[in-house]
């Protein structure tokens, strides 16, 4: 990593940020690498405590040393916390993992077109996670390499060709943990209304789901074969998957993850305008 990026500023401090700092300092970067930019006293004393990170409380002239930008920060701040590190890092590479925000802002907040967005998720924070992202056509190869290094400490990602593709990630993916634990919740509420207990229920159902999830990543088979090898004509599945089909779940659960791609697509439009 050191031979790409000698340092790195932060800014914003929070799960996100700490997720990656904490990947890059097992890849070997030494805490002198970074610079994290935080106001909150109570996160700046955990990226003391977890990594002997000291955070700045404001922007200054120290972020000019760093190579890469990571911007960590809520959407809705983005452009009053850009304005004034903007000075100091022109010449740096961006990466946002601000949900929301296109590109056309960051490039115009930070005064340059060397941007890459991405769309990380919560998983990211075991080390799980999975993250789409898309770059400015100024951005190099050498640039990407460099942010598949540091995003590929949370996890696996996905390069998108077209920035609108974006929102569906966020869709799909950067929403879909929270997708997970409503399963989750109907399955142990299932279970206990059947006479298991809470804390047996969720046992099973999360050992099911992360299960099942392996169990689709080592298979070359497509997830509607896998579903049909478990449900024999008659059975038990079978019978919950018909009771499923007639309550139109499939096709609400694709009517909510359009639901929330819309959603980012206006989001994107709210939080770019200043």
């Amino acid at each position: 990593m050191t031979q790409h990026a000698q340092h790195i500023a932060f800014i914003g401090g929070g799960n996100m940020a700490s997720a990656i700092i904490g990947g890059l300092i097992r890849q070997g970067m030494a805490p002198g690498q970074f610079t994290v930019v935080e106001p909150s006293a109570e996160t700046a004393a955990k990226l003391q405590r977890d990594f002997g990170i000291a955070a700045l409380p404001s922007a200054g002239p120290g972020l000019a040393q760093a190579d890469l930008v990571v911007w960590a920060v809520k959407p809705q701040i983005f452009s009053a916390a850009a304005a004034p590190v903007m000075p100091h890092t022109r010449t740096a590479l961006h990466l946002s993992v601000a949900a929301g925000i296109r590109t056309d802002s960051i490039c115009r907040w930070v005064d340059s077109e060397r941007v890459v967005r991405c769309m990380p998720n919560t998983p990211a924070l075991v080390g799980q996670g999975i993250t789409g992202l898309f770059a400015c056509p100024a951005v190099s190869a050498a640039d990407q390499a460099l942010v598949e290094q540091v995003m590929g400490t949370t996890g696996r990602y996905v390069w998108v060709a077209q920035e609108s593709h974006l929102d569906a990630v966020t869709a799909l993916s950067g929403s879909g943990p929270a997708y997970v634990f409503y399963f989750l919740e109907a399955m142990t509420a299932a279970g206990v209304g059947m006479g298991l207990s809470a804390a047996q229920a969720y046992q099973l159902a999360v050992a099911t789901f992360s299960g099942a999830a392996s169990l689709a990543a080592a298979s070359d088979e497509s997830p509607e074969v896998l579903r049909q090898r478990v449900t024999s004509k008659g059975g038990t599945t079978h019978a919950a998957i018909t009771a499923m089909e007639a309550a139109g779940i499939k096709p609400a659960f694709v009517k909510a993850m359009q639901a929330a791609e819309q959603r980012a697509r206006e989001l994107g439009d709210e939080f770019g305008k200043a």
